[in-house]
């Protein structure tokens, strides 16, 4: 493979498979079995925003129900019907939807793949530091130091 420099446009599929499923500790990292994720901002050596495409295998979840302090998401559904798990409920999506959390906000999201089909779908997110994740549903933070993510229990001990 060539130097992320020397790329201008490519096929997705020429970006590998990210090789770590999560960077959750245990138990939640095994929760994401069957989330497959291509790095294409990172392919690109993008620094003020991520673009992953993703893949959830029939009865996946996107990550753990959460909420971020400084960092905006976005997600557009590209195949399959997942269903967005927001304070509000549930939400049922299809190709061409959308969706956005505002950071700051509290909104906690995740998304599931109910069906027997395949999900694909573009996540978006800025960078900024300092960023925190609130998990409401489980004894999980995250703080972002230095490009990293520390997880802790809910009474600050490390994980």
């Amino acid at each position: 493979m060539q130097d992320k420099q020397d790329h201008l446009a490519i096929q997705v599929d020429e970006v590998p498979l990210r090789e770590m499923v999560s960077s959750y500790p245990e138990p939640f990292a095994s929760q994401m079995a069957g989330r497959a994720k291509r790095q294409l901002g990172d392919f690109f050596g993008l620094t003020n925003f991520g673009v992953n495409l993703t893949t959830l295998a029939p009865h996946a979840v996107s990550a753990i129900r959460h909420a971020h302090s400084k960092q905006d998401e976005f997600l557009y559904i590209l195949q399959g019907h997942p269903t967005l798990h927001t304070d509000q409920g549930p939400i049922a999506l299809a190709p061409g939807m959308c969706s956005g959390m505002k950071a700051g906000t509290g909104q906690a999201y995740s998304l599931s793949n109910d069906t027997e089909d395949a999900v694909v779908y573009l996540e978006i997110g800025d960078r900024t530091p300092g960023d925190e994740v609130t998990y409401p549903d489980d004894d999980l933070q995250a703080i972002r130091v230095d490009d990293q993510w520390q997880f802790l229990h809910k009474d600050g001990s490390p994980y």
